[in-house]
Order: structure tokens, then C-alpha cells, then sequence
């Protein structure tokens, strides 16, 4: 933890709290997944924390946040694939954009970030519905959910570097 600072710990905390509540009052429930699947507006804190602040930040507010969202709501046996994917998810966009944030650096995360969010999820789906077919109803949901919280995130993109910029 070499040189994280108070003001690290309390944006990593701050940005725990925001996915968590993003993903838990902002969710929508799909109906063809397998356990229903869920849509949930968590990436959004999720990706301006990876995208403005340090990687310990973003990824640690990702694994957390949504992790946590999972502990608390029916979906514990998810949640070491919600804290693998949202790891390397930050960590993807951290090493993209943290210091040259650029529309095609953006668009290059987002989508792999989609893929490690779809693989994630396939892998440990095929161990909890010990299926290798079930699983891929969950794909359109995982892309569904990503791609909504992209748009939203690159809208936000210029208001929220000015907000971060004096952090």
C-alpha cells in the first residue's frame, strides 16, 4: 500500500459506496437468463473510478461494491465472478485511459471489458449450473449491461473530468 493516502482510502471507500448503491436501487431483472439476470447501473461509478483515479481505486471499488451487492442479495454464489471480472476490468480500463483518456482508448476498454465480463461469467456459470449451453443466455445480458453503463459513463466523461480534475 506504498503511498496510498488517507484521500485514496476515503475515494475508494466513497466509490464502494456508490457501486453498491448503483447496482442495488438502479437494476433491472431479465427474464431469459438463468437465475433472471440482472442489469444494474453499478459499472457506472465502477468505470469513472478505474477511468480518473488510480487503479488500487477503481478495481478495489468494482470487486467491492459489486461484490458486496452480491453478498447482500441473493446472488453469493456470483460473487467471485462479479470480484475476478470487475478486477481485471478495472485494471483494463485503468491501463487504457487513467492518463490519456482518448475516445478510441475508451472504446477499446469498454469492449474488452464486455469480453472479460462475458468470459467471467460463462467459466464460473458452466461450474454453478454445471452446464455448458444454460450459461449462454446470460451473454446478451452481460453485453447489455456493460454497453448501457459505457454510454452513460462516456456522456458523463467531460462533466466528471472537471469534477475530478480538483480531486
Amino acid at each position: 500500500m506504498k503511498n496510498f493516502k488517507v484521500k485514496d482510502l476515503v475515494i475508494t471507500s466513497l466509490f464502494i459506496a456508490l457501486v453498491y448503491v448503483f447496482t442495488w436501487i438502479v437494476k433491472i431483472q431479465l427474464p431469459f437468463a438463468p437465475n433472471g439476470g440482472l442489469i444494474h447501473l453499478g459499472n457506472v461509478p465502477f468505470f469513472l473510478a478505474a477511468i480518473f483515479f488510480d487503479k488500487r481505486i477503481g478495481m478495489t471499488a468494482g470487486a467491492l461494491g459489486m461484490g458486496l451487492f452480491d453478498l447482500t442479495s441473493g446472488w453469493v454464489m456470483w460473487s467471485p465472478m462479479t470480484v475476478i471480472s470487475a478486477l481485471i476490468m478495472g485494471y483494463i480500463l485503468n491501463e487504457f485511459n487513467y492518463k490519456d483518456l482518448k475516445l478510441k482508448n475508451l472504446l477499446i476498454s469498454f469492449v474488452l471489458a464486455t469480453i472479460v465480463k462475458v468470459l467471467v461469467y460463462y467459466v464460473g456459470e458452466i461450474f454453478i449450473l454445471s452446464s455448458f449451453v444454460t450459461p449462454l443466455a446470460s451473454i446478451p445480458g452481460n453485453i447489455i449491461q456493460i454497453a448501457v453503463s459505457s454510454v452513460i459513463v462516456l456522456v458523463l466523461l467531460k462533466p466528471m473530468e472537471r469534477v475530478f480534475k480538483n480531486i
